[in-house]
């Protein structure tokens, strides 16, 4: 990496200031250092010269700002730069207010950069404060979500991901199920965005956040019965996971029941190919179909597990999905090894 009199050297070249040239060719250094591990670790160290590429952000050269978004874009990727990224630089009060504009051509990589930092609650919590702080709320997120077209340079399907994120703080989750603001029912049709599957995984993500809230009143409504299958197998998982999660009280079981989901299950399971969305399905029919829990184990939720239990519960996990995921190479070597002309 640099010495002490490089790194200087190169830290004086990235101000508003510098010539155009002479930044971009630093900029573009710094950048293909984020391209590494080795090259994220060693800027942790040096809050300098993150502060700085916050700082270019906002240079008048496109070029200069696109690499500083894409290095930090890079950064963010790596949890161990989360913590330098948002305490030693004002990073998160630039990307919100630039989020606001419907004019910033940066945007989206504003929304990368957000998911990016929210997947752990440690930062996610700095994120969702900085929301408050910079009086925004999650409010406006949700509604610059869901005006399509709010932005004409930027899709901002990655504020799904984001939303999906802070869901896993309880106060977000709050904001969402709160009957009056009837954030949940302008957040279903997106489960059904054939555009993008970022956008449709946020949503859905989000949805089975809220479901660990078992004793909130949800209040979702039904998709008409036209409507087709979920085509990425992730997200489909994750709306089993989203049901599984809503088995865990007595009245979500008898509801479910009630709702006739074993049918529909049985005939998805029929058609399911994914080997780790089957085995969500077979779980989530093993309650459906299973005797209820005796007396004083009806929630699930606020069941205490012996901890050895856990340890083997969590190793058993371990071991199927390993073992999914041999299966299903396997069958995608048998697939890629059939000879030409022959059916598949």
């Amino acid at each position: 990496m640099l010495s002490d009199g490089e790194a200087k050297e190169l830290l004086s070249f990235l101000t508003l200031e510098m010539r155009a040239d002479v930044k971009g060719q630093a900029t573009g250094y710094i950048l293909g250092l984020t391209g590494n591990r080795d090259g994220c670790r060693y800027l942790r160290s040096k809050p300098d010269f993150l502060k700085a590429l916050v700082t270019l952000t906002r240079d008048p050269s496109i070029a200069i700002v696109k690499d500083c978004y894409h290095a930090l874009i890079n950064l963010s990727a790596d949890e161990t730069l989360h913590q330098p990224l948002v305490k030693e630089t004002d990073l998160l009060a630039i990307l919100f207010q630039n989020l606001l504009d419907p004019e910033y051509m940066f945007a989206d990589r504003i929304c990368t950069i957000l998911s990016n930092l929210s997947r752990h609650e440690r930062t996610c919590r700095d994120v969702f404060s900085a929301l408050q702080e910079q009086k925004i709320g999650l409010d406006k997120v949700v509604e610059i979500f869901c005006t399509e077209g709010f932005n004409k340079k930027a899709s901002l399907h990655y504020l799904g991901p984001l939303l999906s994120n802070l869901t896993q703080l309880p106060e977000a989750r709050h904001f969402i199920l709160d009957k009056d603001r009837c954030v949940i029912q302008r957040l279903l049709p997106y489960t059904q965005y054939e555009e993008s599957s970022t956008r449709r995984g946020g949503v859905v993500g989000t949805l089975r956040n809220c479901c660990f809230d078992y004793s909130l009143p949800v209040d979702l409504q039904y998709l008409p019965e036209d409507k087709k299958r979920e085509d990425d197998p992730d997200i489909r998982k994750m709306l089993l996971e989203t049901l599984m999660l809503l088995t865990a009280t007595k009245v979500g079981r008898q509801i479910m029941k009630n709702k006739n989901v074993y049918p529909i299950m049985r005939e998805f399971h029929k058609w399911e190919k994914d080997p780790h969305v089957i085995s969500a399905c077979e779980k989530l029919v093993q309650v459906l179909i299973g005797d209820e829990p005796e007396a004083g184990m009806e929630n699930l939720m606020e069941l205490e597990i012996p901890k050895d239990v856990e340890e083997k519960l969590k190793e058993l996990d371990t071991k199927e999905q390993e073992q999914m995921e041999k299966d299903k190479q396997e069958s995608e070597k048998q697939l890629n090894e059939s000879p030409e002309g022959l059916e598949r």
